[in-house]
C-alpha cells in the first residue's frame, strides 16, 4: 500500500490494495482526514486487523471506521484490484459455474498453439492437480477414474494432504497399466502418503461372466469395498468418437453402432449418456470394472477434467447426469458450454435425470 510520501509496497493474497497520491478525487479529503483513511486502510486491508480493533486503537466508533473505509475507496486512497494467474479465466469460470449450477468451475486459457478442436489440452491436468491440493483434506479417500487427463493430473500433483487414494475403473490396456491408472494412483498415495487400492484388471471385459469373475478376486473386491468410502473423485469425459472415448475405441466396430444407435454422446468411466444426460447402454457396465453410476452420484466431489471445443456437448451431457459437481475445463470448451443447455437442475443437485 502507498501512502503519500511512502513508497512501502504489499499484497495480500490475490487481491492487490493501495493508496495512491492525493488525486483529483482524494484531494477532497482534508490532510488529517487523508492521513486517519490511510492508516486505518492500512490496519484493514494489509494488517488483517478487524474494524473493532482499529475502532479501538483509534478511539471512534467501528462504524466510523466502516465509514472511513468507505469513503478510502470512493476518494482513491484504496484501490482494491482482484488478480489470478494470467492462464485462469475468472469471468468464465463464474459464469460457467452459476450457468450449470456447479460447486467448482476452473476455466483455464487453451494453449494457444493447439488446434482448435484439441481435446484435453495437458495444462487441464496441472490446474486440476492444484484444485484437488484445495480440496482434498486429511482423512478423505479420493478416487481416480482411468482418463488421460486424470493421468496428467496425477503426474502433476505436488502436495495432497494424507489420504486413501482408490482406483475407480480398470485399465484400457493391461499392458501399459505401469504408464496408466495403476501409476496414477500410486503417484497421488505417494504425494499424500496413504494407502493406495490399484486395480489390476481391463476395464472392459469380453462377456459379463468374466467381469463378475474379476469383481470377486481380492485384490479387486478390496479396491471396490471403498467406493462407498470415496468423499471426492476425479473422472475424465469422452465424445463417442475415435480416440477420445476410451470406451469407444475398445469395442468391435458391431458394437460402437449399437450404441451410438441408442443415441450415445457421451462416456464416462465405462458409463455412456444422450445429450439429456440420460444413461443408454447400460448393459456395457455390466460387461466393465468400474464405480457404479449409483455410487459415484453418493460421492460428495465428483471432479470432472475435460477440454477442448471438441469435446463441448460431450461435456454439457455429462453435467446433465446429475453425477459431477465440479469442471476443469478450458476456454475453448467453456465459450461452447456457455450457449449449451444447462438442464432443468442445477448438476451439484445431483438429481438423476433418469427419474426426474
Amino acid at each position: 500500500m502507498n501512502v503519500p510520501g511512502d513508497g512501502w509496497e504489499s499484497s495480500r493474497k490475490d487481491s492487490e490494495v493501495s493508496a495512491v497520491p492525493a488525486g483529483r478525487s482524494a484531494t477532497r479529503m482534508g490532510p488529517a482526514e487523508l492521513m486517519q483513511a490511510a492508516a486505518m486502510a492500512r490496519r484493514f486491508y494489509l494488517e488483517g486487523k478487524s474494524k473493532i480493533q482499529i475502532a479501538d486503537e483509534f478511539g471512534v466508533s467501528r462504524f466510523k471506521v466502516a465509514r472511513v473505509l468507505e469513503s478510502a475507496v470512493e476518494h482513491d486512497l484504496v484501490r482494491i484490484e482482484i488478480r489470478i494467474p494470467a492462464e485462469l479465466d475468472a469471468d468464465r469460470s463464474d459464469a460457467l459455474r452459476a450457468r450449470f449450477g456447479l460447486r467448482h468451475v476452473v476455466v483455464t486459457e487453451s494453449p494457444a498453439d493447439a488446434p482448435d478442436d484439441t481435446p484435453d489440452p495437458e495444462n487441464l491436468g496441472e490446474v486440476a492437480a492444484e484444485l484437488l491440493g484445495e480440496l482434498v483434506t486429511e482423512g478423505d479417500v479420493l478416487g481416480l477414474a482411468w482418463g488421460r487427463s486424470t493421468i496428467h493430473m496425477a503426474a502433476a500433483l505436488e502436495s495432497l494432504e494424507p489420504c486413501t487414494v482408490v482406483q475407480l475403473t480398470g485399465v484400457y490396456d493391461a499392458g501399459t497399466a505401469e504408464r496408466g491408472s495403476v501409476e496414477a494412483v500410486r503417484r497421488a498415495a505417494t504425494v499424500s502418503g496413504g494407502e493406495a487400492h490399484p486395480i489390476y484388471a481391463p476395464m472392459l471385459l469380453p462377456d459379463a461372466q468374466t467381469a463378475a469373475a474379476l469383481r470377486r478376486q481380492t485384490g479387486i473386491a478390496r479396491a471396490f469395498e471403498y467406493f462407498d468410502k470415496v468423499t471426492i473423485a476425479a473422472v475424465s469425459i469422452g465424445s463417442w468418437e475415435p480416440g477420445i472415448s476410451t470406451v469407444h475405441d475398445m469395442l468391435s466396430e458391431q458394437e460402437r453402432a449399437h450404441y451410438a444407435s441408442l443415441g450415445v454422446a457421451a462416456e464416462m468411466s465405462a458409463h455412456l449418456f444422450d445429450t439429456e444426460g440420460r444413461r443408454v447402454g447400460r448393459d456395457l457396465g455390466e460387461r466393465c470394472i468400474t464405480v457404479e453410476a449409483d455410487r459415484l452420484r453418493r460421492i460428495p466431489e465428483v471432479v470432472a477434467i475435460a477440454g477442448g471445443r471438441r469435446k463441448a456437448p460431450a461435456i454439457a451431457a455429462v453435467l446433465r447426469s446429475g453425477l459431477v459437481t465440479s469442471l476443469v475445463t478450458d476456454t475453448a470448451a467453456a465459450d461452447e458450454l456457455m450457449v449449451a443447455d444447462p438442464g432443468s437442475r442445477p448438476a451439484r443437485e445431483r438429481v438423476d435425470p433418469d427419474v426426474d
